[in-house]
């Protein structure tokens, strides 16, 4: 696993298309529980090369109930971005992530994710890539019916604060969903 991460922490595959240039963010170990797959680094991670250590993170962890000791633990948590570096800002908030990342990568990672019990699918291009013809029509949709793509996937909307016109039209994710993540992850680790 670890000559593996050093490739992908290497990787320039992108640097062509990538103004602020490469700083791949992920982690993993043989042994993680739970995969968290979003989207990619932001800005703010880009320059700290520290996983959803933003105010995306903060509300992603308290979506799961676990405190950052327990999140920043690879051996309960491997995560691994749809793409590992930062794209870069668009005109309504970052570009999306590179598409070269998860096909180059993510198979070499799951196949050596030996103890895996649950992938969190964050935002639609996570979920887009790994549940194809089995998600929903809608991401809100896909996420209402979250018990269906258990045990292997839990799917959640994008923890960012531009979400946040979201979670108000959609009361039912805090009260009928979060309790069950929260409970779920619990479990695993």
């Amino acid at each position: 696993m670890e000559q593996l991460l050093t490739e992908i922490r290497n990787c320039t595959t992108c640097l062509p298309h990538l103004k602020d240039g490469v700083n791949p963010v992920l982690a993993a170990h043989a042994n993680s529980k739970i995969a968290i797959i979003g989207q990619a680094p932001g800005r703010v991670v880009h320059e700290s090369g520290k996983a959803w250590a933003d105010k995306s993170g903060d509300r992603l962890r308290d979506w799961l109930g676990i405190d950052e000791t327990a999140f920043y633990d690879v051996e309960k948590f491997a995560i691994i971005p749809m793409g590992f570096c930062y794209p870069g800002k668009g005109k309504s908030g970052d570009l999306p992530p590179r598409k070269e990342c998860a096909p180059q990568w993510h198979h070499l990672l799951f196949e050596q994710l030996n103890q895996l019990e649950l992938t969190i699918l964050i935002g639609s291009y996570a979920q887009n890539y790994y549940l194809k013809d089995k998600k929903q029509k809608t991401l809100t949709e896909t996420v209402r019916n979250y018990e269906s793509y258990l045990p292997e996937f839990l799917v959640l909307p994008h923890p960012s604060p531009r979400n946040n016109i979201w979670m108000k039209k959609n009361e039912w994710f805090k009260t009928d969903v979060l309790p069950a993540v929260s409970a779920i992850v619990q479990e695993i680790i």
